[in-house]
């Protein structure tokens, strides 16, 4: 077995791995480095954009919708033709900033309704006809690493890791909560395992657990200099804003941090249901955006919003939306070059099957993110050329 297959196959960056206390010698490299931050936020489910940013003049988006359309007294509205699900006031707020930017109609070719397999794509940024086993941001990791930078340089806020932050050798961290992280290798770091100095992988796991340990020391660390006086909500997508507000404020030397919030899928009773969902949403980022912006860090920071795939135009017989394929995206920074509602709202005249069509290919954001802001040449994360977009 390869080293690369050895890494895969072991899961090297899971926080249930444990290292025996003789290994401290094969500490990794944590040399720290300034730059730009990106925080990716999952909406797990396939959120329905349509309500969510609003074509609340365009009498199609009313009659697909007799019953679930968001009536024009509760927009909250943006421009002439468009506006908010009325559960983001503070969305709104952070628009009349002019640190929001809303990208309509982002997909990809051939699109896939499966949420397994469409967020496979967004997550590998491959063709709907490729299946790659590595992530868009553990491909950026692994360049970061090669180049010398620490394991920490992506961390996931969750006790899972999601693809998109597995590379083809090294693996992100997945740190739900830094202490509880850091006392799981203080209380098992006493474990005795044989050494044999004569098995290169083994002595390969020793030291990529290693640096495991070290990263935990050092996040752990990081997580006590600064204690935001923020009003989070006390829910998980509230508690993992907070926890990366206070790394990144902390100067901790990771450049990706991500987190998701779940419950999108609305098939049945989607008004309720996603109004929750999105004030969750609204009621964590706005908090995480203020932390950021009172301790000068907007600027370094990028957000990105996205969901697997947007619904369906015409509601069903449920009051919900079954799966679609285009959608809209967030992307959240200090110092955008083009703020607001950056394209063509969705064409409810032209459908494929009764789904919007895409106009913009997701990774082509993610070409943006990589290049403009993460500095890395976004060809080589992506496997191919995408042109950029001018939101910065």
């Amino acid at each position: 077995m390869n080293r690369r297959s050895f890494i895969k196959n072991t899961g090297l960056a899971s926080t249930s791995l444990f290292i025996p206390g003789f290994v401290k010698a094969f500490q990794g490299n944590t040399e720290q480095t300034n730059g730009q931050i990106l925080v990716v936020i999952q909406l797990s489910g396939g959120n329905d954009g349509l309500n969510t940013v609003i074509p609340y003049k365009n009498d199609l988006y009313y009659k697909n919708r007799p019953s679930i359309a968001i009536a024009e007294n509760q927009v909250l509205k943006l421009t002439d033709e468009m506006g908010l699900h009325p559960s983001l006031e503070g969305i709104r707020e952070l628009y009349n900033q002019g640190w929001l930017s809303i990208i309509n109609n982002v997909g990809y070719p051939n699109p896939d309704r499966s949420h397994f397999r469409s967020m496979d794509i967004w997550h590998t940024a491959s063709n709907a006809d490729e299946y790659w086993q590595s992530g868009w941001l553990g491909r950026y990791l692994d360049a970061q690493c090669n180049a010398g930078k620490p394991i920490y340089t992506a961390m996931e806020v969750d006790d899972t890791l999601s693809l998109a932050m597995k590379g083809e050798t090294f693996n992100a961290l997945a740190v739900a909560k830094p202490e509880t992280f850091y006392q799981a290798f203080k209380l098992l770091n006493t474990q005795k395992i044989p050494y044999d100095s004569t098995n290169e992988n083994l002595n390969y796991l020793y030291k990529t657990l290693a640096d495991s340990e070290s990263a935990a020391n050092y996040i752990y660390a990081q997580s006590k200099i600064y204690q935001s006086r923020e009003e989070y909500p006390g829910t998980e997508l509230g508690k993992h804003l907070k926890t990366i507000a206070e790394l990144i404020i902390s100067n901790t030397q990771s450049s990706v941090y991500y987190c998701e919030i779940g419950g999108f899928d609305t098939h049945i009773a989607q008004l309720r249901t996603q109004a929750q969902l999105l004030k969750q949403y609204n009621d964590a980022i706005y908090p995480f955006v203020m932390d950021l912006k009172n301790n000068n860090k907007l600027n370094d920071v990028t957000i990105l919003t996205f969901s697997e795939f947007g619904r369906r135009v015409a509601q069903n017989a449920s009051g919900g939306t079954d799966h679609g394929t285009a959608n809209n995206i967030f992307i959240i920074n200090g110092q955008l070059k083009n703020a607001g509602i950056l394209n063509e709202s969705p064409d409810l005249q032209k459908l494929d099957d009764g789904d919007l069509i895409h106009t913009v290919d997701f990774r082509s954001i993610y070409a943006t993110i990589l290049q403009k802001k993460l500095n890395v040449p976004p060809d080589k994360i992506l496997k191919r050329s995408f042109p950029t977009l001018n939101f910065f």
